[in-house]
């Protein structure tokens, strides 16, 4: 890559999908029963791929620990994009997360181990967010940070986060919080998208990309229009067209059951090159995850993108997604 080339990262959300119908294992990986002593699921995605967006950070306040591994495990080039915690862009889930199998003894009251408190008040004060929370992450990332491996940090909010004043104060404190680093922030209501102008000049400032996203549309989806916000940092999320399945499923793995087509994919493509043509870092992450179709699709992408297409194949994965037959490198057995 040439000194003035933009840096372009293609990748999946998420690398370790081991149980479900929707398994990587034997389909991307080697079935479980198959893989020789010491397999390494990472470094074997990173033989394919030069980036992965983090999703398990978003239950659990990622650990220095775990990330040190990860950065040793994968090449230099290798970048992480990691989803913000839970309480910093979820504070309902958070506050269900935390009251789960908490006894209540009684309206307005909850029993833990120092015995009867207010529930709201102590709900309210735990899932706001506060220093020792930024600390906290700050000190699980920077094994990766301190090598050159931190990619972005995903600020991914709900559908029920609309625009407003509180919204607002409360979004500028977070890109405060994290300015040391590269910000995303995926806002879903279309209320953000209503105020173009007020959100732009919210993310601007910091140098913050409005991540751009593929999913299944709802009454009050946001509207975008793809294009780069700064000039810094593009960050583009394909969570699948399911809707079929979106809302209604068995299991929550169902929801990322789809394929994007050649026809499809060349929409983003076309996109990205102009994008890429404007910003000086460019992530894109499919995370249409069932049976690893994210994969298949971040492969699809580099090809019309002429990127390319690193890594070895097996013959189950090629056969299952045909529209790759001839690109991929393939492999008789993976061990």
């Amino acid at each position: 890559m040439s000194m003035d080339a933009p840096d372009l990262r293609i990748g999946t959300s998420g690398w370790n999908y081991p149980t479900g119908r929707g398994t990587w294992n034997g389909v991307f990986y080697p079935p479980s029963r198959g893989r020789a002593k010491g397999f390494d699921e990472l470094a074997f995605y990173a033989d394919h791929f030069n980036t992965v967006e983090v999703n398990s950070t978003f239950y659990g306040q990622p650990r220095a620990e775990v990330t040190r591994g990860w950065a040793g495990r994968t090449p230099k080039n290798f970048e992480f994009s990691i989803k913000l915690y839970q309480k910093f862009t979820h504070p309902k889930m958070f506050k269900a997360a935390f009251t789960k199998g908490v006894t209540s003894p009684g309206p307005g009251g909850l029993e833990k181990a120092g015995g009867p408190v207010n529930k709201d008040a102590l709900l309210e004060a735990l899932a706001r967010p506060n220093q020792p929370d930024l600390d906290e992450f700050r000190r699980g990332i920077d094994p990766l940070a301190s090598v050159g491996k931190l990619g972005a940090l995903l600020a991914q909010f709900p559908p029920s986060f609309k625009d407003s004043p509180a919204s607002r104060d409360y979004l500028s404190w977070l890109l405060q919080a994290f300015a040391d680093y590269r910000v995303a922030v995926e806002l879903r209501h279309s209320s953000w998208s209503d105020a173009i102008g007020d959100t732009l000049s919210l993310l601007n400032p910091y140098g913050s990309a409005w991540v751009q996203i593929d999913e299944p549309k709802f009454r009050s989806s946001i509207r975008q229009n793809f294009l780069p916000n700064v000039q810094g940092i593009y960050y583009m999320r394909l969570h699948g067209r399911n809707a079929k399945e979106w809302w209604r499923h068995e299991k929550t793995e169902d929801r990322y059951n789809y394929l994007y087509t050649a026809p499809e994919i060349s929409e983003f493509v076309e996109t990205l090159d102009a994008a890429r043509a404007i910003v000086g870092k460019a992530y894109l992450y499919t995370n249409n995850h069932f049976s690893a179709k994210s994969v298949a699709n971040a492969a699809m992408i580099k090809k019309q993108l002429g990127e390319p297409v690193e890594g070895e194949y097996s013959a189950e994965f090629i056969n299952r997604y045909p529209e790759l037959a001839g690109v991929l490198k393939p492999v008789a057995k993976l061990v």
